[in-house]
């Protein structure tokens, strides 16, 4: 269950820079900074609940148990990978990594770990395996 798991986060990790790749190139300059952040979070949370959807049934949780064990494991790897990759590998300083969680200044990316924790059981609850 958990190899499975790896590989659709590894999908979901593609998909996800896919989508910031969009932003940066099509949606930031059809509108402004705030909006394409806004509008691609919420893209991004849509991305990681049709993936989880779509491959709940091959991934085999059996229990809502190891849902959230899947949800957890995919929240600190996407955690490490963003803090990790945005500091160490592209050079990032922590207060730009940060910004994106100030939701008083209208960042919402909070929004992404969030989805990305609850997805593996939301998307069970809805297919019925629990």
């Amino acid at each position: 269950m958990i190899g499975r798991a790896l590989l659709i986060w590894l999908l979901i990790a593609v998909l996800a820079n896919l989508n910031g790749a969009l932003r940066q190139f099509v949606i930031n300059p059809l509108s402004n900074e705030g909006a394409g952040h806004v509008i691609s979070t919420l893209m991004l949370a849509g991305i990681v609940l049709l993936t989880t959807w779509l491959t709940i049934g091959w991934m085999r949780p059996s229990t809502a148990g190891e849902a959230w064990t899947i949800g957890g494991v995919w929240l600190l790897l996407t955690l490490a990978f963003e803090f990790g990759f945005g500091h160490y590998v592209f050079g990032k300083p922590w207060s730009v990594l940060l910004a994106d969680y100030h939701l008083d200044q209208g960042r919402i990316w909070t929004l992404v770990p969030v989805i990305t924790l609850l997805a593996p059981w939301l998307a069970g609850r809805w297919k019925g395996l629990w």
